[in-house]
């Protein structure tokens, strides 16, 4: 039974590297953070397209998106990434950045539309905490998001 504040289900995380990021220990090691903390995550690897971790994130009815960058991409892939994800009617699903990113940076990523940035080195309670709380689903799904996501984001 679920009461005033108590989630329906687990929250649901797709983790993925993006592009030619071939370092995924940071992103592996968020993961099982979140496995930890009570979340159902979906680790997708590496290498991985913006059209393929939306693809995912849909099709797996993910609440959160969170991508890890080390190989100075963030600035090229997060918009085609956000623009993927307003095309497929994901705008109820948290996008999260992490890794290694230069401050300088956090807020040009956060204008794209990337909700919040955890750099290399963030405690893990923080990510926890802040998915938690921001997390689209505190109740029972949302007939109208869950309708828009199983067509891909089009209207019927």
């Amino acid at each position: 039974m679920t009461g005033p504040g108590k989630r329906s289900r687990k929250i649901k995380v797709i983790i993925s590297k993006v592009g030619l990021d071939g370092h995924d220990r940071g992103a592996k090691v968020v993961a099982h953070l979140l496995r930890e903390a009570g979340m159902e995550v979906v680790y997708l690897g590496m290498y991985q397209m913006p059209e393929a971790i939306v693809q995912a994130a849909l099709e797996e009815n993910a609440d959160v998106i969170g991508v890890s960058y080390l190989s100075g991409e963030h600035l090229v892939y997060t918009p085609i990434l956000v623009e993927e994800m307003r095309k497929k009617g994901l705008h109820d699903v948290l996008l999260i950045a992490g890794g290694v990113i230069p401050p300088e940076d956090i807020p040009t990523l956060k204008e794209m539309g990337v909700d919040e940035v955890f750099v290399a080195g963030t405690l893990s309670q923080k990510i926890v905490e802040y998915i938690e709380r921001h997390a689209r689903r505190l109740g029972a799904d949302s007939a109208s998001s869950q309708s828009l996501r199983e067509t891909g984001g089009r209207c019927q």
